[in-house]
């Protein structure tokens, strides 16, 4: 097998590919060997057509088949051969196809190259969280004003499943502290994924973004529909979503790329888990800084 890969723009690859073994030929007596246990030629039993026959009524049909399932597996071969990160169908091209040889092109977007920076020991600012008088305050307020009562009491704590308005406050309070804590590790999530990309001109593969894209605008279609919009109403801010959504779905790909780029250096599966390892793996591996 020849192969041959040229840089397109971006993230795209022209693999210019050729066989010209017995591969072809092997395939050709396969099909030809398929075709003749099915064909009705008048005259003959299916399975005893002369090869003649075959080729003079069903040629056409053998090149055909011969076709669609040689250019999957050779090109398939040729990419392993490559060693390229396929990230789409690829867009096949230039076909050439005779009894002793398969040559085609094959435009596809790969995986970009990452030059990771060092991503152990990265530094990262904590502030350990509290919950102050007012943060309680405020959120005692808001309940109260939600529940449109005059006084907060043990009674009404009672009516909220606690034993006493203390016993609420406390709840209350770590509620308050977990959506903190929250907030805080997504601040370190992106300290992290801040360094990853830092000084990085990064060409991002369009058919990942195209892909997150229709994600997000599946997803917010989906919300917009359980608030009762109107499928019409809906189809008419699609333009608008899509252009809302766009930056989001670029950081959601850049984000996936770097991640997956430390998930390769530490033989890391790419699979669904794959980003929440990866980030235990940063975590783990950063120097906190708290206060």
């Amino acid at each position: 097998m020849k192969t041959e890969v040229k840089k397109l723009e971006g993230s795209k690859r022209e693999i210019t590919i050729e066989i010209s073994d017995d591969t072809v030929k092997n395939k050709f007596e396969e099909v030809f060997k398929r075709i003749g246990e099915k064909a009705k030629v008048p005259g003959f039993r299916p399975g005893h057509i002369p090869r003649d026959i075959l080729e003079k009524n069903f040629s056409g049909e053998a090149h055909h088949q011969v076709m669609n399932e040689l250019i999957p597996e050779v090109y398939t071969k040729a990419v392993e051969k490559e060693g390229l990160e396929v990230l789409e169908v690829p867009h096949v091209s230039d076909v050439k196809l005779d009894r002793k040889t398969l040559s085609f092109k094959a435009q596809v977007e790969v995986m970009p190259e990452i030059n990771l920076k060092e991503y152990k020991g990265i530094t990262v600012k904590y502030e350990k969280p509290a919950v102050s008088a007012d943060d309680l305050k405020r959120h005692m307020d808001s309940l109260k004003e939600s529940r449109k009562i005059d006084t907060m009491d043990d009674g009404f704590a009672k009516a909220m499943g606690f034993p006493a308005l203390t016993e609420l406050e406390a709840a209350i309070t770590r509620q308050v502290l977990i959506q903190k804590e929250n907030l805080e590790r997504q601040k370190v999530e992106n300290q992290l994924i801040e360094h990853l990309g830092k000084g990085m001109d990064l060409k991002l593969p369009q058919s990942l973004v195209d892909k997150q894209l229709q994600d997000l605008l599946r997803q917010a279609k989906m919300d917009l529909a359980m608030k009762g919009f109107p499928k019409d109403k809906i189809s008419e801010q699609e333009k608008v979503m899509v252009e809302r959504l766009t930056p989001e779905a670029r950081k959601q790909v850049e984000v996936y790329l770097f991640l997956a780029a430390v998930a390769k250096k530490e033989n890391i599966a790419l699979d669904e888990h794959m980003p929440q390892r990866v980030m235990e793996l940063l975590f783990r591996e950063a120097d906190w800084q708290v206060s």
